[in-house]
């Protein structure tokens, strides 16, 4: 067995057009026509690095954990792989992964390799930059002149990134065909192709823009906020353009890889799996991107298609599965064992549509926790998200890009073990206001904080709450047993007024 995980970061579903018929995506009908396309798929932990651990442990991490690494109790697919006789790679271009909060994904690999230039990644070092330059080619509202910011380290990025093969995105694709040429006549690999892309900035090839778009005129406007839109039309219309046009770069992109499956013909033994960490608002309910607002369909409902050997022909399921079930559908395609402390469900049984799960559970640590049953979704908020002190529990205490403070710190106590942690005991570290954790990916980030209950039948947009008490009724009791499943802490249990005799 051979399996090739292909993940985009941000990538909103209704972009590709087997999902939505005003967009044009040929690579992705390509690839439609000979996969399973999965049309209730869903995220679990928010944003992206929560979401790559519920990826290679097959459990929700937000009960107890907001950014950070994987834990020295966490079960990792490619070690498991491994175990297994199966090598495992991973090419990436997505620059969490060697910040403080990441720098354990990528080690449990074989091999990796990783493509530098994305966002913010300080790595194009410049000590006196071309400011008037960069005042003159972006926008005002993605200029800064402050050495090591987020938008000065993305225009310095920019000076090193000047023709397609310079892009990111096309390197880490150059590098999963590598992989694939030197090893297509070996047996038992499995090759995780992950890219940045199509990540805000939406930092597009001009043939791309002028294909969706035309002439694109003034400043480069590629870098919407995590706010409200409060942007001119001309404004709004560029950031959608800019957005669709690195879609169209994913997409071929994409199509270098099935040109190899085709060529070589792949689809006999070798598995292929394409999707997302979560999707992105671009204007939708007045908001840009994630972590503010409701984990809206834009934001929770991804794209995922899956291929395996010997199946043939486009096919489409309605089972409903989230991103925790990848990692016990890769570990079954190749005969491993899964640990008991997953809690994903191989999505094989759901390739000819049977159901594997009632409901998918999923959130920002320390935010609302959300929940779908395929046709009604259920954010259900604390009356007040900061009465209840949180604490996050972690043998790893890094944020995105630093350690825990030391004020943090001087509040951690060592607790007894969960039923994850093989036995460990944990550090319960306060979440205090003004961390990463906070501010940044927590309670200090929501705005939108009402419980609601959307009817996705009715109103698939999710423009008009509704209210039906058995529905709530039932849908909170979803939440509560999927929180004891995963042996959430007591606080989570009282913040959300459920009684602790669930766990």
């Amino acid at each position: 067995m051979r399996c090739v995980l292909v993940l985009f970061d941000s990538l909103n579903r209704l972009a590709l057009s087997p999902y939505a018929s005003d967009v044009d995506t040929p690579n992705f009908d390509r690839l439609a026509a000979r996969t399973t396309t999965f049309e209730r798929h869903y995220v679990g932990s928010l944003p992206c690095m929560p979401a790559r651990r519920d990826l290679q442990t097959g459990r929700l991490s937000l009960f107890h954990r907001s950014w950070g690494p994987l834990e020295p109790f966490d079960n990792s697919l490619p070690e498991l792989l491994r175990a297994q006789g199966v090598y495992a790679h991973l090419v990436t271009d997505h620059y969490h992964y060697w910040e403080d909060g990441g720098a354990t994904y990528h080690n449990r690999f074989d091999s990796y390799e990783m493509i530098r230039g994305q966002e913010r990644d300080p790595w194009n070092g410049i000590i006196d930059p071309p400011f008037d330059d960069w005042r003159a080619h972006f926008h005002a509202k993605q200029f800064s002149t402050e050495r090591g910011t987020t938008f000065h380290n993305y225009m310095a990025n920019r000076e090193r990134i000047r023709a397609p093969a310079d892009m990111p995105a096309a390197q880490t694709f150059d590098a999963g065909l590598r992989f694939l040429s030197r090893n297509q006549g070996s047996d038992n690999w499995f090759l995780q192709i992950e890219t940045f892309d199509p990540h805000e900035p939406f930092f597009a090839l001009d043939e791309d823009i002028e294909a969706v778009a035309g002439e694109m005129p003034g400043p480069v406007f590629d870098w919407p906020p995590y706010a409200k839109v409060t942007e001119t039309d001309a404004e709004i219309a560029q950031l959608k353009a800019r957005y669709r046009a690195l879609v169209r770069f994913c997409d071929r992109q994409l199509g270098r890889l099935l040109d190899v499956f085709d060529e070589n013909d792949l689809w006999a033994d070798t598995a292929l799996m394409v999707t997302t960490d979560h999707g992105f608002l671009l204007g939708e309910h007045d908001w840009w991107a994630k972590n503010r607002m409701y984990a809206y369909e834009e934001v929770s409902h991804i794209p995922l298609f899956v291929g395996t050997p010997g199946r043939k022909g486009m096919a489409r399921s309605a089972a409903l599965t989230q991103t925790v079930d990848l990692m016990p559908t890769i570990a079954a395609l190749f005969g491993c064992p899964v640990p008991p402390e997953v809690t994903g469900r191989s999505m094989l049984p759901a390739l000819d549509g049977t159901a594997i799960r009632d409901c998918a559970v999923f959130g920002y640590f320390g935010g609302g926790v959300n929940v779908t049953d395929g046709r009604h979704t259920y954010f259900l908020f604390p009356d007040d998200l900061t009465a209840e002190p949180l604490y996050q529990y972690t043998l790893m205490p890094t944020h995105m890009k630093s350690f825990f403070s030391i004020e943090e710190l001087r509040g951690a106590v060592q607790v007894p073990p969960f039923d994850f942690t093989k036995g460990a005991p944990i550090l319960k570290v306060p979440l205090i206001v003004g961390s990463t954790s906070f501010a940044a990916h927590g309670p200090g980030s929501l705005v939108d904080t009402q419980t609601v209950l959307f009817d996705l039948h009715d109103d698939p947009g999710q423009h008009v709450p509704c209210r039906e008490a058995t529905v709530e009724t039932r849908l909170s009791e979803a939440i509560a047993r999927e929180m004891a499943r995963h042996d959430a802490p007591d606080e989570a249990f009282r913040r959300l007024k459920m009684p602790t005799i669930m766990r």
